[in-house]
C-alpha cells in the first residue's frame, strides 16, 4: 500500500440508536484497523458484530435511542474521549451523530478530530425539506415535492397529484421518535394516501419529556401538533429509472480528495431500502454534479448520496444526502487503497491522500439481505442497464477471511428475528399499495 496512516491517532465509531447489525461500522473498523490504526466503537452491547471484530481495541457499551438531550450525548462522548486518552478521529454512522458533532464542535474539538463544517448544514442536508430547498436554490435536479402542514393540505394535494406518490418522514430524526411512515413509502391511490394521513400528526403527546424539542434538541423538529411531518414526493417509476450512489470525502475547502460513483443493483426492501448489491461504475457526469453541489454549499467531510437517473428527461435527481459514512462505503476504493474513511483519517492527521482511479466493476454484497432482494427483483423483472455483466472483484459486507467473528455474530443475531422481519417486509411489498424501507444506511 503506497501510504501509511498515523497509528498514534485512533478512530471512534459514533452511533446513536438501536441498530446493532450495521455493516458500515464493521467496515470502518476493518478499513482503518488493517492499517494499524487503533479502533474503538460505541455499541449497544458486547455481542454486536462490531464488538466482535479482531480489529477493535475496545467497545464502549452505551445503549442510546437517538432522542436524548444533546448535552447528555456530548458529555458521554467526552467521557469516552477521556478514557481513550488521546486525540481521536470521530466516524459517525448515522445522522444523529453527524448533526451532534457539527452542532457541538467547540465542546468536542479539544478531545476529537473531525471535519469542521458550518454547524447547521448537516441538519439541513439530512432534512428532506432542507435538502429539497438547497437543490432548488442551487439548480440541482430533484423530484418535485410537497410539504403539507395539515390534513387539509394533504386533501388538497391528493386532488391534484398524479399517483403513485412517495411519502417520507420530513426530518431524518423523526424516525426515532414519531415517524409518520416506517421509511420510503409508495402510495398507489388517493384513497390510500388519505387513509394513511388520518394517523399523521395526531400524536402531540409523543413528545414526552423532550417537550417541544426534537431529537438532538432542535426546536420544532417534531413539528407542531397536527403537522403530518412528511414530504410527499413525485414517484420516479423504476421502469424508467436507475439508482446511483456517490461516496466521497471533501476537505476543508470542499475539494474532493476521494470521489466514487456506483450503481445500485438491488436494495431491501425492493427499490426503496438499504443497498443489498451494487457495482462501481465510472460516471464523470454524476461525479461533476456532486462535486459542484458540495462546493456550492460548502460542505466538508464524508458524504453518501442517493440519486435516481430519470430516463424520461435524462436527469440525475438527488434523493438523499447523508452527511456521514454510508453503510456500503467499502464498495469503493481507489487504486492506491483509499476509501472515504481512510481519506478522512489521512486528511485530519495531516497526511497526503493518494490519488487513483476507482475499482470499476467491483461488486458489493450484503449477505443477509441480498438473497431475499434477488428473489424479489427476479419476480419484478427489473434489471439495471449499467451493471457490469461480470464483477472484477467482490467485497462482502460481513464475511472477511481475516475477521470472521463479525459474520458469525451477525448470523446469530439475525436468523430468527431477521427472517421474521424480512417476511413481514415481503408481505408488505406484496400488498402493492406501498413499499417501506429502513432509513438507516
Amino acid at each position: 500500500m503506497p501510504f501509511e496512516a498515523d497509528r498514534e491517532v485512533p478512530g471512534l465509531i459514533v452511533k446513536f440508536g438501536d441498530y446493532p447489525l450495521h455493516h458500515g461500522g464493521v467496515g470502518a473498523i476493518r478499513s482503518l484497523g488493517r492499517l494499524g490504526v487503533p479502533m474503538y466503537a460505541i455499541t449497544e452491547d458486547r455481542y454486536t458484530p462490531a464488538a466482535a471484530s479482531r480489529y477493535l481495541e475496545r467497545a464502549f457499551v452505551w445503549p442510546t435511542t437517538g432522542t436524548e438531550e444533546p448535552e447528555y450525548l456530548v458529555e458521554g462522548l467526552l467521557r469516552i474521549g477521556r478514557r481513550i486518552g488521546r486525540p481521536t478521529v470521530l466516524i459517525p454512522t448515522d445522522e444523529e451523530a453527524a448533526v451532534l458533532i457539527a452542532e457541538h464542535q467547540d465542546a468536542l474539538g479539544d478531545r476529537f478530530l473531525f471535519p469542521r463544517v458550518e454547524p447547521g448544514l448537516p441538519r439541513h442536508l439530512a432534512s428532506k425539506q432542507g435538502l429539497h430547498e438547497l437543490c432548488v436554490e442551487h439548480g440541482i435536479p430533484s423530484p418535485s415535492a410537497s410539504f403539507p402542514q395539515s390534513y387539509d393540505d394533504i386533501v388538497a394535494f391528493a386532488e391534484k397529484a398524479r399517483f403513485p406518490v412517495v411519502a417520507k418522514n420530513r426530518e431524518a430524526f423523526v424516525r426515532r421518535k414519531r415517524p409518520a411512515v416506517n421509511g420510503t413509502t409508495r402510495i398507489a391511490t388517493r384513497e390510500g394516501l388519505l387513509a394513511l394521513a388520518r394517523d399523521w400528526g395526531e400524536h402531540p403527546g409523543d413528545r414526552g419529556a423532550l417537550g417541544d424539542r426534537g431529537a438532538l434538541g432542535d426546536p420544532g423538529a417534531l413539528g407542531d401538533a397536527g403537522d403530518p411531518g412528511v414530504i410527499l414526493q413525485e414517484y420516479l417509476p423504476r421502469e424508467q429509472a436507475e439508482d446511483w450512489i456517490v461516496h466521497a470525502y471533501f476537505d476543508q475547502d470542499s475539494t474532493p480528495l476521494a470521489m466514487f460513483t456506483g450503481v445500485k443493483v438491488r436494495s431491501w426492501p425492493p427499490h426503496a431500502g438499504m443497498t443489498a448489491n451494487a457495482y462501481v461504475v465510472d460516471n464523470p457526469e454524476l461525479a461533476d454534479l456532486a462535486a459542484r453541489f458540495i462546493k456550492q454549499i460548502g460542505f466538508t467531510g464524508i458524504v453518501d448520496l442517493d440519486l435516481r437517473f430519470d430516463r424520461r428527461d435524462g436527469q440525475y435527481k438527488l434523493l438523499d444526502f447523508n452527511p456521514r459514512v454510508g453503510a456500503q462505503f467499502r464498495l469503493f476504493e481507489n487504486e492506491s487503497g483509499v476509501d472515504v474513511v481512510r481519506a478522512m483519517h489521512l486528511d485530519l492527521t495531516g497526511r497526503t491522500v493518494p490519488e487513483g482511479e476507482q475499482r470499476a466493476g467491483h461488486r458489493y454484497i450484503v449477505e443477509n439481505i441480498d438473497l431475499p432482494a434477488l428473489l424479489a427483483y427476479r419476480r419484478s423483472g427489473y434489471t439495471t442497464p449499467h451493471a457490469p455483466t461480470r464483477a472484477s472483484g467482490t467485497e462482502l459486507a460481513w464475511l472477511a477471511g481475516d475477521d470472521l467473528r463479525p459474520f458469525f455474530t451477525m448470523l446469530a443475531r439475525f436468523v430468527r428475528p431477521g427472517a421474521k422481519h424480512l417476511y413481514q417486509l415481503w408481505r408488505t411489498s406484496r400488498r402493492g399499495s406501498s413499499t417501506s424501507s429502513t432509513t438507516t444506511k
